[in-house]
C-alpha cells in the first residue's frame, strides 16, 4: 500500500481553467485528465488523502469518489460544503490532519501555514488551497493538481523534488490532454 496526497481537483468547476491557468480547452477535458492522472498512479489498496476543494458540485463527489482509486481521507478546503464530506466514499473527513508516514511527522490541513506543530523538529506541512501560486518554504509542499502534474503525489517524490519542481507531462498540454 501506497500514501499518496493530493488537493485542489475542483471536479466540474468552469472558473479554475482560466483563474489558475489549466492547460485544458474544456472541464470535461480537465476532469477527465485529473481522473486518469490519478488512475495511472493510485492502485485499488493505495490511500489517498485529498486536502481540499473537491468538486464544484457536491452531488457530484459520491460518482467520483467512484471512480478513483484507493481509499480516500478528506480534509476539508474553503470550498467544500457539508455535502461534499457527507458523500459516499469517504474513509474519514475532518479539517486538519497529523500523521507519522515513514517516520516523518506531516502536519495536514487545506491552508499552508506560516507555522505548524512538530515545526522546529522538520515536522513537514502539506497543503493545498495556493494552486503553486506561493514562495517555497523549508518542509512545505503544495499538493495540489496544479503544481504537481493533475496527479497524487507520494511523500518521497515531494522529498525528491524542490517545491517549484513541476511534473511535465506530454499528455497535458493545453487543448490536447488525453483520457
Amino acid at each position: 500500500m501506497t500514501v499518496y496526497f493530493t488537493a485542489d481537483t475542483h471536479f466540474g468547476d468552469h472558473r479554475t481553467l482560466n483563474i489558475h491557468r489549466r492547460p485544458f480547452a474544456s472541464v470535461a477535458e480537465m476532469d477527465a485528465a485529473i481522473v486518469t492522472g490519478w488512475n495511472a498512479v493510485v492502485g485499488p489498496a493505495d490511500t489517498v488523502w485529498h486536502l481540499g476543494d473537491v468538486a464544484r458540485r457536491p452531488s457530484d463527489v459520491s460518482d467520483l469518489l467512484a471512480r478513483l482509486h484507493g481509499t480516500k481521507h478528506l480534509i476539508r478546503g474553503n470550498n467544500d460544503p457539508p455535502a461534499t464530506g457527507a458523500a459516499e466514499g469517504w474513509a474519514s473527513v475532518r479539517d486538519y490532519a497529523e500523521l507519522t508516514l515513514d517516520g516523518t511527522a506531516l502536519v495536514l490541513c487545506h491552508y499552508p501555514f506560516s507555522r505548524w506543530n512538530g515545526q522546529h523538529r522538520r515536522s513537514i506541512n502539506l497543503h493545498g488551497h495556493s494552486h503553486g501560486k506561493l514562495k517555497p518554504v523549508l518542509c512545505q509542499f503544495d499538493v495540489g493538481v496544479d503544481p504537481r502534474g493533475f496527479r497524487p503525489v507520494t511523500l518521497a517524490n515531494l522529498l525528491d523534488r524542490s517545491p517549484r519542481t513541476e511534473i511535465h507531462d506530454p499528455i497535458i498540454r493545453r487543448g490536447t490532454a488525453t483520457a
